[in-house]
């Protein structure tokens, strides 16, 4: 039997996002710059001769057949016509509505870690297509840099952000993305900026103050980071951040939390680990 191969699945921080219209379907049309760090989730897969594709650990409140991994190794099969499964374990340590982008990373993950495993090449352009029938986050983690999101986040350029090391910290709640959306007190009028007047320290998140109205634990432990620097929320929740310059500045501020607040310190990266997994097949026999 063929053994597992772990790969890495990084959560993502919005570092603005403005909501700048809508679309006469309902998607809201979005600008944000997404950032990957270097904490996330861990996939391991083992290839199957047979076709199946199933998860093998249990997640709370995750059913395995509606879990984004065996949507997207199942989408990829019918994509390709491909005979080969994949048993999936899912090592989980981002939150679920958190606005780190978990589950879409995990699908991403899948497509680009079975894309080389099952030894298809397909592209980055074809596998971001399919990310987006997954979810709108998805396909910024094929894509696989930094980048400045339109659309409803699936027009991707790349940017270049300073280095920065960033403290997350985890409200214990989860916050449903679709309700944040459908508020009708979220602004959705913001002026689109030009990607070359982004810089770091610039924009907000509209979705913010709807947020912190509904889920106050998130304004509190906004309010604590605050207090060190340029805090911000990620996406839709409820997770907050705050970048630093160096990573001692980080473990400082991280350390002096008051201990009923959980969290993270990362590093900021400029690629996804799997970056070059698009278009690259295993020329090994797996």
């Amino acid at each position: 039997m063929n053994a597992f191969t772990s790969y890495p699945a990084p959560a993502k921080l919005n570092l603005f996002l403005h909501v700048v219209g809508r679309r006469s379907d309902g998607y809201h049309l979005l600008q944000t710059v997404f950032r990957f760090l270097d904490y996330g989730d861990t996939l391991s897969f083992r290839i199957r001769d047979d076709g199946v594709v199933q998860r093998l650990n249990n997640l709370a409140g995750v059913e395995p057949e509606r879990d984004l991994c065996v949507r997207a190794a199942r989408l990829l099969q019918q994509a390709t016509g491909c005979r080969l499964g994949v048993d999936i374990s899912l090592e989980k340590r981002l939150p679920m509505g958190g606005g780190l982008g978990g589950g879409s990373s995990d699908a991403a993950t899948t497509l680009l870690a079975l894309n080389r495993l099952w030894k298809l090449g397909l592209d980055r352009a074809a596998l971001q297509e399919l990310g987006l029938r997954l979810g709108a986050d998805v396909p910024v983690f094929v894509f696989g840099e930094s980048a400045f999101a339109e659309g409803v986040g699936e027009r991707l350029q790349p940017v270049s952000l300073p280095p920065a090391w960033y403290v997350v910290l985890v409200p214990p709640v989860a916050v449903p993305t679709a309700g944040i959306f459908a508020s009708p007190e979220l602004t959705r009028d913001t002026i689109p900026i030009k990607m070359s007047a982004f810089s770091a320290d610039r924009g907000h998140n509209d979705l913010e103050p709807v947020v912190c109205r509904s889920y106050p634990e998130v304004a509190e432990h906004l309010a604590w980071l605050r207090a060190f620097g340029d805090a911000r929320m990620s996406g839709s929740g409820a997770c907050v951040f705050a970048g630093f310059a160096t990573e001692d500045e980080a473990r400082r501020v991280f350390a002096s939390r008051p201990q009923s607040m959980k969290g993270f310190v990362a590093k900021g990266l400029d690629r996804h680990p799997l970056h070059g997994f698009a278009g690259i097949a295993e020329r090994e026999s797996l």
